[in-house]
């Protein structure tokens, strides 16, 4: 769709400010807010209703680019937590209107440096992280697991391009597949072949990456006789179960995150949880693998505007609300650990604060990214939680740098990493 498309929800949009906070029922006193840039910003224009008001201006031809207005546009993380407060009660698409208004910036050539490096970095060398190609794969060095480029596997993991590259991290990727190597499971890697998702650059608003990487990738899995694809990244688990299927190059195996699996391998019995780890843990949820995470609902059929605020649509159409994303299995999954008790904090699940990372604020905001990190740090301590744990390696990477910075004795766990202390 283009921008264009969504002129009548920027007219319908009323300007009633569900898309800065929580339902009434999640409401509390000091954790409210549910949009991090609005948070941050204090000014309308950073908000879902505010974007409307850009992107109606701007169809309009009221205004034109400026950097003002790319700076509105983009210092947004994509989280969705406007997106699902909208539908609440309404039917409006905020998050697919501001995917667009991306889209016509970087048609339009009006783009910012900070992001134009990560897709320079992509062209050339399959990641958003600005790392060579060659370097990608050694995290998997020693484990002696399938490789999808000369072997045939049931189960392919896909570290992506975080995991791939940040050393640091290395022991989420392999703690993944020495789980499913203990469990029996026929698993492979493309290793030093592996490619970007293409998810972030599609956020960022290069949507013709999404659809490259989407054949790339389709093409490598098929080859390999993948019927499962495994991933502890939640923006490649965003991009390989919900964008594929959204532009129409949905991929024929099923996508699960590694949390889900590992959940569902405990569950059969394949792997045995009996080391007691003894800590009170706290859970973020990944925004790409939480509300983000809801499957993708196709719809095609023709709008008819009634009144300002009324549209009807023939046939109906099924929203995206939120509610069916992959909030219990990490959580499941946790549980089954000795020891491990979980507390939870007061935004989780459809309306959990944002880590800062997503839709490219990490790069080219990076003050909002930290401000962002630093108050869902704030909250997590106030469950008074031993740890906190997440399911993303870049929700893991900018909490624990936050935490950090704001000298909080709270170590940052992968879920997978405390499954492993556990076996």
């Amino acid at each position: 769709m283009a921008l264009e498309d969504y002129e009548a929800d920027m007219t319908r949009c009323s300007r009633c400010s569900d898309c800065k906070f929580a339902p009434a029922s999640q409401l509390d006193e000091n954790r409210a807010e549910i949009c991090p840039s609005i948070g941050r910003y204090g000014f309308h224009s950073y908000s879902a209703g505010g974007r409307f008001v850009a992107a109606l201006s701007f169809v309009s031809k009221r205004v034109e680019h400026s950097p003002e207005l790319l700076e509105v546009l983009y210092a947004c993380q994509l989280c969705g937590a406007c997106d699902v407060a909208c539908k609440k009660d309404r039917e409006l698409e905020p998050l697919e209107m501001m995917l667009e208004f991306r889209a016509r910036c970087v048609k339009d050539g009006k783009t910012l440096a900070a992001l134009d490096r990560l897709i320079e970095s992509l062209r050339r060398s399959d990641n958003m992280v600005l790392r060579p190609r060659e370097e990608r794969g050694r995290w998997a060095d020693g484990l002696g697991v399938k490789s999808l480029a000369t072997e045939r596997a049931q189960v392919a993991y896909h570290a992506g391009c975080r995991l791939s590259f940040d050393e640091t991290q290395w022991g989420i990727a392999r703690g993944a597949i020495e789980v499913m190597q203990q469990a029996g499971v026929d698993v492979g890697i493309a290793g030093a072949d592996e490619l970007c998702c293409g998810g972030r650059a599609y956020e960022m608003g290069y949507q013709d990456a999404l659809d490259e990487y989407a054949e790339r990738n389709r093409k490598v899995f098929e080859a390999a006789g993948v019927k499962t694809l495994v991933t502890s990244c939640a923006h490649c688990f965003h991009a390989f179960e919900v964008l594929y299927r959204k532009i129409g190059k949905e991929l024929d195996l099923e996508v699960v995150h590694v949390a889900d699996y590992v959940n569902q391998l405990a569950a059969d019995g394949k792997i045995a949880l009996t080391r007691e780890v003894p800590l009170r843990v706290t859970y973020h949820d990944p925004c790409h693998l939480g509300r983000l995470g809801e499957p993708w609902i196709p719809w095609e059929g023709e709008e008819k505007k009634v009144l300002q605020q009324l549209v009807l649509r023939d046939p109906p159409k099924t929203f995206r609300r939120g509610t069916h994303g992959v909030y219990r299995p990490p959580r499941e999954l946790l549980a089954r650990i000795p020891g491990v008790e979980l507390v939870e904090m007061k935004r989780k699940e459809a309306y959990a604060w944002c880590c800062g990372s997503g839709g490219g604020v990490r790069e080219a905001f990076p003050e909002l990214a930290a401000w962002t990190a630093g108050e869902r740090i704030d909250e997590a301590a106030e469950t008074e939680a031993d740890a906190l744990a997440t399911a993303c390696p870049w929700c893991a990477r900018g909490l624990e740098q936050s935490a950090k910075a704001k000298q909080k004795d709270l170590p940052v766990y992968d879920v997978i990493e405390l499954v492993r202390r556990a076996l």
